[in-house]
């Protein structure tokens, strides 16, 4: 399987490179707009839809008890929010047309 990885900084290299007008701080910038919204949106407990993509939600994971693996001594995990992605019916289908290919 050939393995890529896109960073934040391979991210605004592309865009800059897409849009000859943007300089690359306005790359930079609008990527970086467009995480905080996402995050800043997350983090009070909304959701964000970007059609044909996917949406950006929270889960809850309630308390439970674990463990340590090394000691084995058990131990309280308390309830917390994590962020969750799932991905939009054309974002999919795109996949599934590339790997098919």
């Amino acid at each position: 399987m050939n393995e890529t990885l896109i960073t934040r900084s391979e991210l605004t290299n592309r865009l800059a490179e897409r849009f000859p007008q943007l300089v690359r701080k306005d790359a930079e910038l609008a990527v970086a707009e467009i995480l905080g919204a996402i995050s800043q949106t997350l983090a009070q407990r909304g959701w964000v839809e970007v059609r044909g993509f996917g949406t950006f939600a929270l889960n809850h994971r309630p308390p439970r008890i674990g463990h340590n693996p090394k000691s084995m001594e058990k131990l309280s995990v308390p309830a917390k929010w994590v962020p969750h992605f799932k991905a939009g019916k054309e974002l999919r289908d795109a996949v599934q047309r590339d790997f098919k290919a």
